[in-house]
């Protein structure tokens, strides 16, 4: 009850007046039956954006941070997830990942709309990084379509650090639903899965022309604080 409330009373309408969403591609999205809908991830606000136009509940694996965070922020954030039917995600290793599918299994078996974002975390510049192959394996597993979405202009609406989001026009547009039925019986087979993500990726890059990073995002991420802290140690002290 409280999903379709934040969606039609409370948040969906201030989303809409902030952002003034142009949607393209819309009719992609099935009107009924499982699928799953892989976007590209640049803002939190992505969270909130996409349902808020999307005519089904669709429910997203959210990274389990947002489940545990600390303080009254902490808590109230975990509420609203929980409370909009968000799925926490560990995000921590291979069983965390194998988890994560079960999880996202368990929504497609009901025959609803699976949000993922395949690059397993939000972009730090802006570019498009390398998918993970989570997405694959539940397309396969499950039998379902998957949508590939492009968020365009969250970034600049939204960026890394900004807790508030700035009130900008953005896109988000749908591509045609991508069949993998071919590759029925092989969510198991490692090129298999890399294939499935590479092509969902490949869309995705096609509809948000962002440029593409051949890596995860996750270690660039984690280079780039590491060289950040070194270049700290090495700041002279202030005299």
């Amino acid at each position: 009850m409280f999903y379709y409330v934040l969606k039609y009373v409370l948040l969906g309408p201030l989303l809409r007046l902030m952002f003034r969403p142009r949607i393209e591609g819309l009719d992609h999205v099935p009107a009924e039956g499982a699928a799953i809908i892989a976007g590209n991830h640049l803002s939190f606000s992505d969270h909130f954006v996409m349902p808020a136009i999307l005519k089904r509940r669709i429910t997203f694996l959210a990274k389990a941070e947002y489940f545990t965070g600390p303080g009254v922020r902490g808590r109230l954030t975990a509420w609203f997830f929980r409370s909009a039917g968000q799925i926490p995600v560990d995000r921590s290793g291979k069983e965390a990942g194998r988890a994560a599918v079960r999880e996202g299994l368990g929504v497609l078996a009901r025959g609803e709309l699976l949000g993922i974002y395949p690059e397993g975390t939000r972009s730090h510049d802006g570019r498009l990084y390398k998918g993970k192959v989570g997405v694959a394996a539940m397309a396969i597993g499950a039998g379902v379509p998957v949508v590939p979405c492009a968020m365009i202009g969250t970034f600049d609406a939204q960026p890394p650090g900004q807790k508030l989001p700035s009130i900008r026009k953005i896109t988000i547009r749908f591509g045609p639903a991508l069949d993998f039925s071919r590759y029925e019986g092989m969510e198991g087979e490692k090129a298999a899965l890399r294939a499935v993500t590479d092509e969902i990726m490949y869309e995705v890059l096609r509809l948000s022309g962002q440029e593409y990073v051949d890596r995860y995002a996750a270690d660039v991420k984690a280079e780039a604080a590491k060289a950040k802290a070194r270049r700290f140690r090495r700041r002279p002290p202030v005299s």
